[in-house]
């Protein structure tokens, strides 16, 4: 791929490519700013065994023989990646770890930590509740999560929150004019404790009366679904009632009160995901043993890569990472070191597309 650009990486009626290569040798052939997100999941280090071709088996990255050199291998293969990544992306990478000696390494937080001393900024830690256990033990708890972080190379990057909204499940049960929400709040109770407050000064109650009168009528027009109100005097601050710490104690202090909506349109989903490893994708490498879950991949593709974006993944395994940016209208690439897994994808991809 000497001086390929990515017209010749990417072809763009087949919407995807896949490289068998090297993946750091290989993202040396990428322009820079080229792609949009990147989701990958490397080898973890000696815990897992891929399939590789011979003329790579010396470079294969989980391999090394100290976890140092793991994180060093990687961090390279990151440089690269940040390179080639255009301002405005993203970068998800899902880590497990390892036990030596019945220690366990924190090798995700080396990783990410090397990381963030190369430049990159770290945005979220979320955890993959995989809710499967995995190797039965007697003398610790059961391992049953993972890392996936997200890096960003600049400040401002592409983000869209509204398609990976939470919808509410419940819906106010009244819109008429005596409104009421989906958890029944009608706010009658609040309107008795301003009434009776003596700590709000005049102005304060006739705000809060005010705040919470245009609130039930956001939920008659369909805007909000459900709400609570936090009264001085009456509740505290979720967080604690330090108003040099605390946003919502420094809006209790100055003005008596505060609102929190739930909005119809939905809400930001958690950094905590609930998700089995295996999805029953039909046709996958029945080799590889770290298959991504198709649902763990959407969210990073809807929100950090814009619709007809280039999502990489530089270890892409059976090709997760592709068939989900497919079905969500992207373009895909995916380099892997094993000629096996690269056969598969493409095999897979035959009987898909055409």
């Amino acid at each position: 791929m000497e001086n390929a650009t990515l017209e010749s990486i990417l072809q763009k009626q087949a919407r995807y490519a896949v490289i068998l290569s090297d993946a750091y040798l290989a993202l040396k052939d990428f322009p820079p700013n080229s792609i949009d997100c990147v989701i990958t999941s490397p080898p973890y280090w000696q815990l897992r065994e891929y399939a590789i071709s011979n003329n790579h088996s010396s470079q294969s990255i989980g391999a090394e023989n100290t976890w140092a050199e793991y994180v060093h291998q990687l961090t390279q293969v990151f440089c690269e990646i940040q390179r080639i990544l255009k301002p405005s992306g993203s970068l998800w990478l899902n880590l497990g770890d390892t036990y030596v000696n019945k220690n366990l390494l924190g090798i995700p937080w080396r990783v990410a930590l090397a990381l963030q001393d190369t430049g990159w900024i770290l945005r979220n830690d979320v955890i993959w509740e995989k809710l499967k256990g995995t190797q039965p033990v007697t003398d610790r708890l059961r391992n049953n999560h993972e890392h996936i972080f997200h890096f960003v190379k600049n400040q401002r990057y592409y983000y869209n929150m509204e398609d990976i909204r939470i919808k509410p499940r419940l819906m106010p049960i009244s819109t008429g004019e005596n409104a009421t929400s989906a958890t029944g709040v009608s706010g009658k109770k609040y309107r008795a404790q301003i009434a009776n407050s003596d700590i709000l000064t005049a102005e304060e109650k006739k705000n809060a009366i005010q705040a919470l009168e245009d609130t039930l009528q956001q939920i008659r027009d369909g805007h909000v679904v459900d709400f609570r109100m936090t009264i001085r005097g009456y509740q505290r601050t979720l967080h604690g009632n330090g108003s040099k710490t605390s946003g919502r104690a420094r809006e209790l202090e100055q003005k008596g009160f505060f609102i929190m909506k739930s909005y119809a349109k939905g809400f930001a989903p958690s950094d905590i995901w609930r998700l089995v490893p295996e999805d029953g994708v039909k046709n996958r490498h029945t080799n590889h043993y770290a298959v991504f879950p198709q649902e763990l991949l959407r969210i990073p593709i809807l929100a950090t890569c814009p619709p007809d974006g280039i999502v990489l993944d530089p270890f892409v395994g059976t090709g997760s990472t592709i068939f989900a940016a497919l079905h969500h209208d992207r373009y895909a690439i995916g380099i892997d070191i094993s000629e096996d897994y690269i056969n598969s994808i493409k095999h897979q991809l035959n009987q898909v597309l055409f």
